[in-house]
């Protein structure tokens, strides 16, 4: 019996029909490909709506240069916890821990910069190992003990709170070195010529484009050999364009204000290391691995428990890293500080593509979610907005994110 595979070939579509010529082509392109990369570029427009929605409602406030620098500050310790708790939701586990461990290392550093005169490079290393010290603490009782990691970080989060307040004695401690003021705080120095912008950070925006697009096309060259479905070329062309122009008009609004924030520079290596890891590195793909199927992981070899507490102990170096970041930008150590900070955190995790079960997310994702909070934050206080509405709209916000990875999930699997 044969079949006739030709009767169930669609007709070309004429030209003229289905979409406007040319124009109609490349838009159904792009609609097909973001139908087809939903939780890649959801996020990634949303975004881009916020961010115009509340330039045209503060009539322009929203991207004046010293906001963009300002956004990029007030927000940088939570996108550095953004994308260690990425990695740990990857990894199918959570971190309720993480702005309390934030509290503790800034009490710590400052015992030991304000009270002791370490001098502060040196205080720095001490805190991020005792942040790793703590994550490994509790990644081995989740991994080699197997106590949930909801539980175990929860009494992490009250463990390190009350020796926040048993370290401070209850004052605020302050103020920190200079040095470390100028990490969190201070910009990139002024380098050749007098112009109008800040040279350093153009040439910087430009190198960065350069990277973006190497990386793409690599990216895009090594799905190729590996016969995986890429974006067609007009779409690929299109996202190229579209995210150097990105880069493009944030190097020229910081480059006309004071320059690149140290601290973005910070944020950039991060992005770049962990970005790296996750996607080439065999750590990375075993977090992948264990996070979407651990007893598939298992049979594979994959040594689940090792990954797992590497992850914690991560999380944890990067909860230092924050509470130093946050401690230096308000120059003292408090033991109200990292209020919150956990669920900022984990919000800007699953607005920023992760997944529910596990498996599933990238760190730049991470970075965007952050990004999407912190524009939100920063728009409805330029509007005027009261904190109570702003909680009630960011609470819609991840309920809809995580609706959205429910229904996609189902869409896929339909």
């Amino acid at each position: 019996m044969s079949t006739d595979v030709t009767a169930k070939a669609p007709a070309p579509t004429p030209p003229g029909k289905g979409g406007s010529g040319a124009g109609g082509g490349l838009l159904q392109l792009v609609l097909d490909g973001m139908r087809r990369n939903m939780r890649q570029y959801g996020m990634l427009i949303a975004l881009g709506l916020i961010v115009v929605l509340f330039a045209v409602w503060t009539e322009g406030d929203l991207l004046l240069p010293r906001n963009v620098s300002n956004l990029v500050l007030q927000n940088s310790y939570i996108l550095i916890l953004a994308i260690g708790m990425m990695l740990v939701i990857i990894a199918g586990h959570i971190d309720l821990s993480v702005g309390s461990l934030t509290a503790f290392v800034g009490s710590i550093a400052a015992v030991f910069m304000v009270n002791n005169d370490i001098a502060w490079p040196l205080a720095v290393v001490l805190c991020l190992a005792i942040g790793a010290a703590a994550g490994a603490a509790q990644g081995f009782f989740i991994a080699y003990l197997g106590i949930p990691s909801f539980i175990v970080t929860l009494a992490g989060m009250l463990v390190f709170r009350g020796a926040t307040e048993i370290f401070l004695e209850g004052q605020t401690l302050g103020p920190f070195p200079e040095g470390l003021q100028k990490v969190a705080n201070g910009f990139l120095p002024e380098v050749g010529p007098e112009t109008n912008y800040h040279n350093l950070t153009l040439l910087l925006g430009l190198a960065l484009i350069a990277f973006v697009v190497l990386q793409e096309v690599r990216d895009r060259k090594r799905q190729k050999e590996f016969a995986l479905e890429v974006p067609p070329a007009n779409l690929f062309v299109l996202k190229l364009v579209a995210l150097s122009a990105a880069v493009l008009v944030v190097t020229l609004l910081l480059a006309s204000y004071k320059g690149a924030p140290i601290v973005l520079l910070i944020l950039g290596a991060l992005v770049v290391g962990f970005g790296y890891v996750m996607r080439n590195a065999v750590i990375g793909r075993h977090i992948y691995a264990i996070g979407g199927n651990l007893p598939a992981a298992k049979l594979s070899g994959v040594k689940d428990k090792k990954v797992t507490f590497l992850v914690f102990l991560n999380m944890g170096m990067l909860a230092a890293l924050a509470g130093l970041v946050f401690a230096a930008r308000f120059n003292a150590a408090s033991p109200k500080a990292g209020l919150n900070f956990e669920l900022e955190a984990i919000a800007a995790s699953f607005i920023g593509g992760a997944s529910m079960s596990g498996g599933v997310g990238t760190v730049l994702g991470a970075i965007i979610g952050g990004l999407v909070l912190g524009v939100l934050n920063n728009g409805m206080n330029l509007v005027g907005i009261g904190t109570d509405y702003q909680q009630v709209i960011k609470g819609l916000v991840l309920l809809a994110a995580v609706g959205f990875d429910v229904w996609n999930k189902r869409r896929v699997g339909s």
